[in-house]
């Protein structure tokens, strides 16, 4: 059995409410804009996504690239894009036990 402590790099990225709601935006889309996260995530207030990106950004799990003026895009890394297979069974497991 594999110690505790091997969980704590995934729990300090995935283990807060927004965080798996925003990465599962990339799932369907190599690159997603600020205001396009907002949009789909509905509630949240922007500073919190600011900071949650920030965050992705920083632990190597998203890559920030500017645009044109003051816009820029977010996409996964590999490392990112390492974690889709996590939050898909997260999915499944939650389709599975909530109920419709």
């Amino acid at each position: 059995m594999k110690p505790v402590g091997t969980l704590d790099a995934a729990t300090d990225i995935l283990g807060d409410k927004w965080t798996p709601r925003l990465l599962r935006f990339f799932m369907d889309n190599e690159t997603v804009r600020f205001c396009q996260l907002q949009d789909l995530a509905g509630d949240i207030n922007p500073r919190t996504l600011s900071a949650r990106l920030v965050k992705l950004e920083n632990s190597g799990i998203i890559m920030k690239q500017p645009m044109s003026g003051s816009r820029c895009e977010y996409s996964l890394t590999e490392k990112g894009q390492d974690l889709l297979p996590v939050l898909e069974c997260m999915h499944d497991w939650s389709n599975k036990y909530t109920s419709a």
